[in-house]
């Protein structure tokens, strides 16, 4: 994996010959009628895989590629779409696919920013672990977030942090909360509070909702910092910024976490997978440390909003984020 890494960035280094400025710029979306030239920021999946080991070939033509690996590795990409698969887990890739004579192209920002960091994950310096937690239970106090029927979000994230609070607790981490009870706290003092207390994680809960719709859409997505130079997961192609976050100097970090959260949540719960996205939330723009934002569910769903109301759903919830928070541990520990 090290060789096939350094492989990689070398064949990134020579073959884009991208300069410092045209890597913070955005890449624009391409049509499938011209391929694109690794100088405005796009590689061959084709060179790619030959560097990294990869099996390459059409699902459907000019359509579905597939990438595997002998270890087990599985990607799946669609031309012109931004949704890609990565062990088959639903990932929201930065730009779309781009496909030009058979050939499919993907933004090297994807490739450095969403693939490598999953597949090839970043170690801890030797000896740093993963110990401090602190959970963010989204709204509180005036802010009810979602209001429906008889629910309300503020109460069921703070329900569903103080049980994962509980679970994190039994593993052996140490744990606190950016609110305890119904209080307001202000967006901006969350990921503070996560700073000052050095914590290694951050995790904020929410739950989320529709207007319309609401018996078709159901299940979980987690979020992550948006990469330098890229439009955030629902800004429809717009919003990308060239400047840096404090987030963003865990990018590689914020993936991995938020890739594992999200397996973790589909598979143990049987969720809808919603993938993993990207946003510059303000709960995720301040925080020093890998740090993501969890929408566990629909409330305005009837069938999945009752399961979040239910005390035991909530238990096999945390038990999940748990998993995925010690798949990430036992990846970038050393």
């Amino acid at each position: 994996m090290k060789i096939a890494a350094r492989l990689f960035v070398l064949a990134l280094a020579v073959g884009l010959a991208l300069s410092a400025s045209a890597q913070r710029r955005a890449v624009a979306p391409l049509r499938a009628t011209s391929p694109p030239s690794p100088g405005r920021g796009y590689v061959r999946l084709w060179d790619w895989a030959r560097l990294n080991n990869f099996d390459i070939r059409w699902l459907q033509r000019d359509k579905v590629l597939e990438l595997s690996s002998h270890r087990g590795s599985r990607l799946v990409f669609t031309a012109e779409s931004r949704e890609a698969q990565i062990n088959g887990i639903k990932v929201l890739l930065s730009f779309p696919l781009a496909v030009g004579n058979s050939v499919g192209w993907i933004s090297s920002l994807d490739l450095r920013a969403a693939v490598q960091p999953v597949l090839y994950p970043l170690k801890n310096p030797r000896g740093a672990k993963i110990k401090n937690i602190v959970l963010d239970p989204g709204h509180g106090g005036k802010d009810p977030g979602y209001q429906g029927r008889s629910y309300q979000e503020k109460k069921y994230t703070l329900l569903l942090a103080q049980e994962l609070r509980d679970q994190l607790l039994r593993a052996g981490f140490n744990v606190s909360l950016t609110r305890s009870t119904d209080a307001f706290v202000d967006l901006p003092v969350r990921p503070d509070l996560a700073n000052r207390r050095r914590a290694d994680l951050f995790i904020s809960l929410h739950f989320n909702a529709v207007e319309s719709g609401v018996n078709q859409v159901s299940g979980s997505q987690v979020y992550c910092m948006t990469p330098v130079g890229a439009s955030s997961t629902n800004a429809r192609g717009a919003g990308a910024e060239a400047t840096a976050s404090i987030g963003n100097r865990n990018d590689a970090k914020n993936i991995l976490l938020a890739y594992q959260l999200q397996k973790s949540l589909t598979r143990n719960l049987g969720a809808e997978d919603r993938g993993v996205c990207r946003g510059r939330l303000a709960v995720l723009r301040d925080a020093t440390m890998p740090a993501v934002l969890i929408e566990g569910g629909f409330l305005s769903h009837p069938v999945e909003g009752r399961k979040i109301v239910d005390p035991a759903y909530r238990r096999q919830m945390a038990k999940a984020i748990v998993n995925g928070v010690l798949a990430y541990k036992d990846l970038v520990e050393q």
